[in-house]
């Protein structure tokens, strides 16, 4: 789980929550109750974090709606470019602080 806290920037609690609320998040679990995100469940869950924090969707059931195949397209897309915002906006914040 520490893996996924990491890569998705929310706390665990978080993580467990959306894992209750959404069944397409499936860990695996080992004999100690530890969790072990796949990839897919990664950015699945990076997909719900972006919509409740850039694009201010809060009411699960809205974000579930967003996440439905007819709208997301444009989501994915929305994240996407986000996603490549946020790495140019470091890059510079590296060479800047560089120079």
């Amino acid at each position: 789980m520490r893996e996924a806290i990491e890569k998705v920037g929310v706390p665990a609690s978080t993580l467990r929550f959306w894992e209750k609320n959404f069944p397409e998040i499936t860990p695996r679990k080992d004999n100690h109750g530890n969790r072990y995100y796949k990839d897919t469940d990664i950015d699945f869950l990076k997909r719900i974090k972006y919509l409740r924090d850039e694009m201010h969707i809060t009411r699960l059931e809205a974000i579930k709606r967003e996440l439905k195949d007819n709208n997301r397209l444009r989501s994915d897309q929305r994240q996407h470019a986000y996603e490549i915002l946020v790495r140019v906006k470091k890059e510079l914040e590296d060479i800047k602080s560089n120079l």
